[in-house]
């Protein structure tokens, strides 16, 4: 038996949380997602059952039906995804407040950024890269509640948005390279 096996636990997976540093870092090896307003979300599909979990591990299935359908809907017998929990207002810009008051949880749809199993197997060793080319690959002809968040890298520009519609979205770096490991500070 290895040391490590490439399945998971059938129970929750906390999620990798970021670091903090005084700038944010630069170079080919790093890509930077947008940080929507919404709720860090775990989500696990296993056969036809479908769990939505918080970032603490609080069960957000009830919540938030748009992304249960959509994840019910996926192909793989199974997956567990990464990513946000976002509610938009009519200007198509993520409202924190929509979310946190629960007055729109019928609409509530999450954003993608990290693949972290796929039937059956644990894909936290592969690269970052490679996650994110199976997640959009997974993804491409989903239903509405599930959406691939892009990264930017450097040839995006500069990573500072200057947009004002959008001053709340904030670039989140991450290794392009990086194996992706469980706990609150991506230590196991």
């Amino acid at each position: 038996m290895p040391l490590h096996p490439r399945t998971l636990s059938a129970d929750f997976i906390p999620p990798c949380l970021p670091s903090s540093a005084p700038q944010a870092p630069s170079g080919e090896e790093w890509s930077h997602e947008i940080k929507h307003d919404g709720f860090r979300v775990i989500a696990r599909k296993e056969g036809t059952r479908v769990k939505l979990y918080s970032r603490p591990g609080n069960d957000l299935t009830d919540r938030f039906p748009l992304i249960v359908e959509a994840l019910s809907k996926l192909r793989p017998r199974s997956c567990i995804i990464d990513g946000e929990a976002v509610a938009c207002g009519d200007d198509g810009i993520a409202s924190f407040d929509r979310i946190r008051y629960r007055h729109h949880d019928a609409s509530v749809f999450l954003y993608a950024f990290d693949l972290i199993e796929l039937d059956g197997e644990d894909l936290r060793r592969d690269p970052l890269a490679v996650r994110k080319a199976t997640l959009a690959s997974l993804l491409a002809r989903s239903a509405p509640g599930l959406r691939f968040n892009e990264h930017l890298d450097e040839h995006d520009g500069p990573l500072g948005l200057a947009v004002p519609s959008a001053r709340r979205r904030r670039p989140a770096p991450r290794r392009s390279s990086f194996a992706s490991v469980t706990g609150p500070t991506g230590r196991k």
